[in-house]
């Protein structure tokens, strides 16, 4: 009887909605959301500023969706590199987080697009100018003919932004990486070896699996970093939603409807994402 009861004393009481409980901050941003969206059907000049700033819209994704891939995939190497026992190559892995997690990122845009990249064209170019001397007949002359013959403009400033932006973030998702790797029990790989399985095997089918799980909310927090940050490719000249903005300042004059329009655009991604997010977490506690 004290069992049933005790159940019944801990079962899920649905909690009443109250003022005090309602979500304010998010009625209060859904009013001003509304708000510029009249301004947006009502209004010439914020339908024509929105209609501009579509545009930023879609390079801001882009940008976006390829520079996060790229940095998880360098964070996933660069993380396990820090936890390897190889003097060598957990020092690279250090320098590469330290030195990168220190220099704030719109230098770190410049310096890879007007420092680094131009200097791999460089490098290209000579290796290219090689390979003509020491091969100048067969199939091999054309391929190194191309690598002398490339030019930096080949190399868009978009995409320049992208490899600044997966450089620099490579480095943050190093650290969640290590750390959701060193989140899990040291007993999981023992086990994993005392099984016969190698370290590589291990870590991909045991100890991965579980770090990820749980990596999966910071990572998708660095997204919508990533996705805000990618406003510093404006240094570029990219015609992102920030440099699109700045534009249309800049033409039009109309100062608040520019940056009202891409403050919502903006705002608008980022809640969404965010609202993902918010449903990965609780997915990830299903069962927990």
């Amino acid at each position: 009887m004290q069992a049933v009861q005790s159940q019944k004393q801990f079962q899920y009481q649905p909690q009443k909605l109250t003022l005090s409980t309602l979500p304010w901050w998010a009625i209060i941003l859904f009013i001003l959301g509304l708000i510029i969206v009249y301004f947006i059907f009502t209004d010439k000049n914020y339908a024509e500023t929105f209609q501009y700033l579509l545009a930023g819209v879609i390079a801001t994704l882009r940008i976006t969706l390829l520079a996060f891939p790229i940095a998880t995939v360098i964070g996933l190497f660069v993380g396990l590199a820090r936890l390897s026992k190889n003097i060598v190559i957990n020092t690279i892995a250090t320098i590469y987080i330290e030195v990168v997690r220190g220099i704030p990122l719109v230098v770190l845009i410049l310096i890879i697009a007007f420092g680094l990249v131009p200097l791999l064209i460089d490098v290209t170019n000579k290796i290219g100018q090689w390979g003509i001397t020491v091969f100048q007949t067969g199939g091999l002359s054309g391929f190194f003919n191309n690598l002398a013959t490339y030019s930096i403009r080949n190399i868009s400033m978009e995409l320049r932004a992208i490899i600044a932006l997966a450089i620099g973030y490579g480095a943050f998702e190093a650290e969640v990486f290590r750390a959701g790797i060193q989140s899990i029990g040291k007993g999981q790989m023992e086990a994993a070896r005392s099984l016969g399985m190698n370290y590589f095997l291990a870590m991909r089918l045991i100890i991965l699996p579980q770090a990820i799980r749980r990596i999966l909310p910071p990572l998708g927090n660095d997204f919508i970093a990533l996705l805000k940050d990618s406003s510093l490719a404006t240094v570029l000249a990219v015609n992102e939603l920030t440099q699109l903005t700045r534009l249309r300042r800049s033409s039009t004059f109309r100062v608040m409807e520019a940056f009202n329009v891409a403050a919502f655009l903006y705002l608008s991604m980022t809640l969404l994402l965010s609202g993902f997010v918010r449903f990965l977490e609780r997915k990830m506690h299903i069962g927990e």
